[in-house]
């Protein structure tokens, strides 16, 4: 049981009550940790080793380890450029398939120690975290299960060797905001494939970090969005059954990992990744290929405008540092982003709450603050509006879901009064936030109507823009 305040104002008398209501939260709902996961909305991933330096995708596990040599690696540098696009942290390949570990682990011998990098003395993880705590960024970690050098993989000892490896990164660079498990299992150098044993991974992680958020296809705190398009459902529950499935095995399909289970067991939203260019690692012959600022604008309204997060990766060139063609990017699309959504027309506006012939106010829909919302009670009688004295063009209306009490809305509608006419636009789920865009209207007011839900609706905010007309969601 939750309480939550609801502002009712009368409006004959014009006297502004708030009353305290108890709220019963409709499980599954997010863990503390999961909530600020949520707010985060966008990060940077990295992907960097000796596949930047052999211009491959996949490496073998049998590159020599003097092949890592980035003569100007400097991660102040990548979480600099991180810090100017809004990125909140990045995420490092600690361990790619490949096996090469970017720390010198004392359970490897295919490590940066082994290189010519700094004479065999050098750390990335070291350097990164660094790095980001000098930034103000969120630290994480990938590191694949599957290795194509150790000599243990395929035998019941690597999962062993495994553990020694999340605990040395956990014990050295931490904390670790958030842990990245890819899921490929593929022969190792005695042609093996490992039984890896997720169970214990996973109780290790419990152990010696519990506040780390972990990834996976199926958790067990986000998932995979199922596509490494950047792009989530237009309907996605932030709910996932993982019954009847194991870890590094078998996993929903796809559409259902993109879209979530509306009537999911466990609260496991969906990490939209993506790259910047079209290779995961550095390619020179990509340089002209970088996504433009308005492709990741678009991404952003169909990763965190359909209430996931958005991973962006970024990779290092040879020398160990961001492309500039990259950088510009990212600094473009953040430009886009703070001047689209800059100006929230309907800022602080009282929203009237219609039922049947009673009107009530309130402004905590539009008060920018996460703290307050509304509880539609008896939503089917009840609509939401916004009456503006002179016609404002818009097109794009943002919702935020107070996800605290669980994802509750099915779907809603939209009527646009404009001056050409009546407009109705339609949604599924939102979530932690929905960005509905349309073509400019000139409109006279706003309806807002949730037409289903599993649950009485509780809204958090709603804010309303004129965006660039070339970015409206395609």
């Amino acid at each position: 049981m939750n309480k939550i305040f609801i502002l009712i104002l009368a409006s004959t008398l014009g006297v502004c009550n708030v009353y305290a209501q108890t709220v019963t939260s409709y499980p599954p709902v997010p863990s503390k940790q999961q909530l600020t996961w949520h707010q985060l909305e966008f990060y940077l991933f990295v992907h960097f080793g000796p596949n930047t330096f052999t211009d491959i995708e996949w490496g073998h596990g049998d590159e020599a380890a003097d092949i890592f040599n980035p003569a100007n690696l400097d991660c102040r540098q990548w979480a600099r450029i991180a810090k100017q696009s809004g990125a909140k942290g990045i995420i490092i390949t600690a361990k790619h398939h490949d096996g090469f570990c970017l720390w010198p682990s004392k359970y490897s011998k295919h490590t940066v120690r082994e290189s010519k990098w700094k004479n065999g003395k050098g750390d990335v993880l070291k350097e990164l975290s660094q790095a980001c705590r000098e930034y103000d960024l969120k630290f994480g970690v990938y590191i694949s299960p599957w290795d194509r050098n150790h000599p243990l993989y395929g035998t019941p000892k690597y999962n062993e060797v495994f553990v020694n490896m999340m605990k040395e990164i956990f014990s050295n660079y931490g904390p670790i905001w958030e842990l990245w498990w890819d899921g490929a299992n593929g022969e190792g150098p005695n042609g093996k494939k490992q039984v890896y044993d997720w169970r214990k991974f996973e109780n290790t992680v419990r152990k010696i970090s519990p506040a780390t958020i972990v990834f996976s296809d199926i958790g067990p705190h986000i998932r995979w969005v199922g596509n490494e398009a950047g792009i989530a459902g237009k309907t996605n529950w932030n709910l996932l059954d993982t019954a009847g499935y194991a870890r590094g095995i078998g996993a929903p399909h796809t559409d259902t990992l993109n879209q979530g289970n509306t009537y999911g067991k466990n609260w496991i939203p969906a990490e939209c990744d993506v790259s910047i260019r079209p290779g995961w690692f550095y390619h020179a012959k990509e340089n002209d290929k970088v996504k433009t600022p308005d492709q990741l604008f678009d991404l952003y309204l169909k990763s965190v405008g359909r209430g996931a997060n958005y991973l962006l990766n970024v990779p290092p060139d040879m020398r160990g540092l961001i492309h500039p063609n990259d950088s510009a990017a990212l600094v473009g699309f953040k430009k886009l982003l703070d001047e689209n959504f800059k100006k929230n027309i309907v800022k602080s506006k009282k929203v009237q709450i219609l039922s049947g012939k009673d009107v009530t106010h309130t402004n905590f829909l539009t008060d920018q603050s996460t703290k307050t919302y509304v509880e539609l009670t008896r939503y089917q009688n009840k609509s939401l509006k916004f009456f503006f004295n002179e016609p404002v063009e818009i097109n794009s209306i943002v919702l935020q879901e107070m996800i605290e009490f669980g994802q509750r809305i099915q779907n809603f509608e939209f009527v646009l009064e404009s001056i050409e006419g009546t407009h109705t636009i339609q949604g599924t789920t939102v979530g932690r936030k929905r960005i509905i865009s349309f073509p400019s209207l000139k409109v006279k007011s706003i309806v807002l109507r949730i037409t289903q839900a599993k649950a009485q609706p509780i809204l958090s905010e709603i804010s309303v823009y004129r965006i660039e007309e070339t970015l409206i969601e395609k």
